[in-house]
């Protein structure tokens, strides 16, 4: 049994002299494409703002921190599934695109937008490419459904944001899998078109409505087969049902495995970030969610009110049947239920298949985002409309395509509409995009549409807070505690901001009243007490907020100024244990040891921490570095000492630093010889040496005599000495050696040195010992490799 085929587009000659400008379809999606690159390029210049911080900048994920393999364990924010406090958002997927972004150029910003940018622009093209071969839209009207999706002002939170990237990529693999489930042939289209939704839901959970859209419309289109088709011949390997069994055995393992992932607990969510899901009353829940979802819509049909955060009283709850806001669900549940009975009653004719293929569009992306099925942490998010959006347009487009058909004179009018319809969301989302650039410019935008707001006023106070503008900061943590006062996160920040009036310790204990887990109010309070010497009070602070974050690195360097010496081997071993490739901690290690007078156990951790930094490039270890140094100079090891410095002139790259290692190691050679020979001579033995046989010497007056006269000569005709002292010279030699005969001293330290002398001697001591080295550099080089 076949699905029955989609039924001819009918034209008229204004159409088709529209075809005559759009034979090629190429050319369509390369203008929908370039339109919708065009429209978005002023947000290539924009930084890193909001969620980009915690989910790239800061996720060892993307920056490399962590190995590639801990993707699909963590959540996307980098936070292990199995962790309590995890966000259970799944998309490894994106992750991976993240990181392939920071191999490529790491945090330059510009070049993540145009990634963004790109898929935005890929997506506008299938857009365009469903519309006329899923929703049978006619081509232009087609193309321009394409267009009005590429500049809707609701998308600038999905491209704008980088983090946006996982609806634009969801929604890059939604519409492939739609396109080769109901635009293709062949048996293997039905599978490809399942990896293709699994793919976009590993680029976001809402990709996995894929399924149930192809499902869907699938049993629309061969409803009039299914009902003349006998029961026997149903299932079929080509059959509806057939297709049908397949979909929906993989949309459970789909379901079933994305469950699992959740690690046996549900994300925690609060009363701040969904308010509406925490109200005792199911009326008052179930109006408000109704309320929301015609919110949404709303924002699809005239996207002028935008903020990228709608929490905490920007929507207030619907408490009465009297409240007017009813009247906006009213209509959009009326609107809903006639374009649903329009579609039921075309169900055996199915003449209007772009506003079938639009409402499921419409719908079926938003059920995972509507709090009706499950709860989300969010009550408006206008990046979660990306996909919902493609509904919107067709559903739009094809009201137009219906009165063009029409005639008439509105024509000229309907496309003048249609015109100014493009050319203002152009225009709205070209504006959006500036309020995106900075983390200021958003806040403060936001701030103007939605002043009652307490989470954009507790942001923008993070904002002023960071750029040290400390009064106005506490000015809008009050306001954001004034409109939300259970807000434990705004009593914290603003404790630490007024500490020097007293009145930190209140704020922190509120935090902790509103927020009993609040892990940085008990961090903050336990830093506060020790401050004022109450140690116990801290002591106990700081445990409890290390048994609800057992990875708070911050709380065991605290803990480490209040525990005594003896016992802080345990608190340096979790450190390492946590970040065992930070420098700091091992400095800290080594002067714990230090202090105990294990030296050489503190000069490996020093040395331990000289490298992590070389490693990595840096050469910020300076107090390391130094430690390092003293310890071998107290020790004595003045070789080691100059290794080690030696190793710290010439790290890095490039000619200077080449040079810097030659010239480093030439003085080290001179200095080591040097020293090498002053502590030979200091250990030369006393009439033991092998270069002069003269300990049992005696001299003769005949030897004497001849002695003088040839040094006198030498003397003389040396050309160190001046012509005017020769008879000084001579006279003192002729005094001194006609003393009356005696033994060498045994004072005296023969000379090893043949200027002085004048006489080659074959002494060993005057051998000096050559190493063979390729590059010219002493064997030390070797050693100081082993050494860090």
């Amino acid at each position: 049994m076949r699905r029955r085929p989609l039924p001819s587009v009918r034209e008229d000659s204004n159409v088709k002299s529209w075809h005559s400008l759009c034979d090629n379809e190429w050319a369509i999606y390369a203008l929908v494409a370039s339109v919708g690159a065009l429209t978005y390029s002023n947000s290539l210049n924009g930084e890193f703002v909001h969620d980009d911080i915690p989910a790239i900048v800061s996720n060892g994920d993307v920056t490399g921190v962590n190995p590639v393999l801990n993707i699909f364990k963590n959540d996307f924010w980098g936070t292990p599934m199995s962790d309590t406090g995890s966000h259970k958002s799944y998309r490894p997927l994106t992750t991976l695109t993240f990181r392939l972004n920071y191999a490529l150029c790491g945090l330059s910003a510009w070049w993540w937008h145009a990634c963004n940018v790109a898929l935005h622009a890929a997506c506008c093209a299938l857009v365009a490419r469903a519309g006329a071969v899923v929703a049978r839209l006619q081509r232009p009207f087609a193309a321009l459904a394409a267009l009005l999706f590429a500049v809707h002002p609701v998308h600038t939170e999905a491209v704008a944001g980088v983090v946006g990237r996982a609806d634009v990529l969801a929604c890059v693999f939604f519409l492939s899998s739609l396109l080769l489930y109901h635009g293709s042939c062949g048996r293997r289209r039905v599978w490809l078109s399942v990896v293709l939704a699994g793919l976009s839901m590993l680029a976001k959970e809402t990709g996995l409505t894929a399924l149930l859209f192809n499902l869907a419309f699938d049993v629309y289109r061969s409803w009039n087969s299914m009902n003349r088709s006998p029961v026997k011949c149903r299932w079929k390997s080509d059959s509806v049902w057939g297709r049908v069994a397949k979909g929906l055995l993989v949309l459970m393992l789909l379901a079933v495995g994305r469950l699992a992932l959740l690690q046996g607990s549900l994300p925690a969510f609060s009363p701040q970030d969904n308010p509406p899901a925490f109200h005792p009353s199911f009326a008052i829940r179930l109006m408000t969610f109704c309320y929301l979802a015609a919110f949404n819509w709303w924002l699809l049909l005239c996207p002028w009110s935008l903020s990228h955060d709608w929490q905490m009283g920007s929507i207030p709850l619907i408490t009465s049947g009297w409240d007017p806001r009813n009247l906006v669900t009213c209509a959009a549940l009326i609107a809903l239920l006639a374009l649903s009975y329009r579609c039921l009653m075309d169900l055996e004719l199915q003449r209007h298949t772009p506003l079938v293929v639009g409402l499921m569009l419409l719908v079926i992306p938003y059920l995972p985002a509507s709090n009706l099925l499950v709860t989300v942490g969010f009550v408006v998010a206008e990046r979660v409309l990306y996909i919902p959006s493609v509904g919107s347009v067709v559903i739009t487009v094809y009201g137009v395509q219906l009165m063009w058909k029409r005639g008439g004179n509105s024509r000229r009018l309907l496309a003048m509409s249609v015109a100014v319809l493009v050319a203002s969301g152009a225009a709205r989302t070209y504006l959006r995009n500036r309020d995106w650039r900075t983390r200021e410019s958003l806040l403060r935008s936001d701030l103007a549409v939605l002043p009652h707001n307490a989470k954009l006023h507790y942001n923008f106070a993070n904002f002023l807070k960071d750029i040290e503008q400390q009064e106005n900061a506490i000015k809008h943590y009050k306001e954001a505690l004034k409109l939300w006062p259970s807000y434990a996160s705004a009593h914290n920040n603003l404790g630490t901001l007024v500490l020097a009036s007293g009145r930190a310790e209140h704020h922190f204990l509120q935090a902790l009243k509103y927020n009993r887990d609040h892990v940085n109010a008990h961090y903050n309070l336990a830093k506060l007490y020790r401050k004022k010497n109450r140690i116990p009070e801290s002591l106990k602070m700081l445990e409890r907020c290390l048994s609800l974050e057992p990875r708070f690195v911050q709380a065991y360097l605290e803990l480490l100024h209040i525990t005594p010496e003896d016992e802080k081997r345990s608190t340096l071993d979790r450190l390492l244990e946590l970040e065992p490739k930070n420098w700091e901690h091992h400095h800290l290690y080594g002067n714990w040891l230090k202090g105990r007078g294990l030296w050489p156990l503190s000069l490996a951790y020093y040395s331990t921490a000289l490298r992590l930094t070389f490693n990595k490039g840096e050469r910020g270890a300076l107090p390391s570095l130094r430690a390092a140094c003293l310890v071998l100079r107290s020790a004595g090891q003045h070789s080691r000492l100059l290794q080690l410095l030696t190793r710290w002139q010439g790290a890095g790259g490039g000619a200077a630093a080449a040079e810097r290692r030659r010239a480093a190691a030439a003085a080290w050679r001179l200095r080591s010889e040097l020293e090498g020979r002053a502590a030979k001579y200091a250990r030369a033995p006393l009439m033991t040496s092998t270069c002069l046989h003269h300990s049992q010497l005696e001299v003769s007056p005949q030897y004497k005599n001849n002695l003088v006269k040839k040094d006198s000569r030498t003397i003389m005709n040396s050309p160190s000495v001046p012509l005017d002292n020769t008879d000084k010279v001579k006279h003192s030699c002729q005094k001194h050696m006609y003393k009356k005969s005696v033994s060498i001293s045994a004072q005296y330290k023969p000379i090893h040195n043949k200027s002085e002398t004048g006489v080659k001697k074959s002494c060993p001591l005057h051998k000096k010992k050559k190493i063979k080295d390729p590059d010219g550099l002493p064997y030390v080089t070797d050693h100081l490799i082993k050494t860090y």
